[in-house]
């Protein structure tokens, strides 16, 4: 596994739970977050980001089955 692909699962595994966030471009930080897609996507404007991926993360992490 890539190192980014190491830092996107970290970056998750930690992000709030059923919450809105946004990742930085190459998806290795979490840049904004928010209850609703409107606060993320005003956080990103404010800043003047335009690169940056808006996701919903669930209510919970399900555990990876091996």
């Amino acid at each position: 596994m890539s190192l980014v692909n190491k830092d996107r699962i970290e970056n998750l595994r930690h992000a709030p739970l059923d919450a809105w966030i946004a990742l930085s471009e190459d998806e290795t930080r979490i840049v904004a977050q928010g209850r609703t897609f409107g606060e993320v996507a005003a956080q990103l404007e404010s800043m003047g980001d335009t690169t940056s991926v808006i996701l919903k993360t669930p209510p919970s992490w399900l555990p990876l089955a091996l």
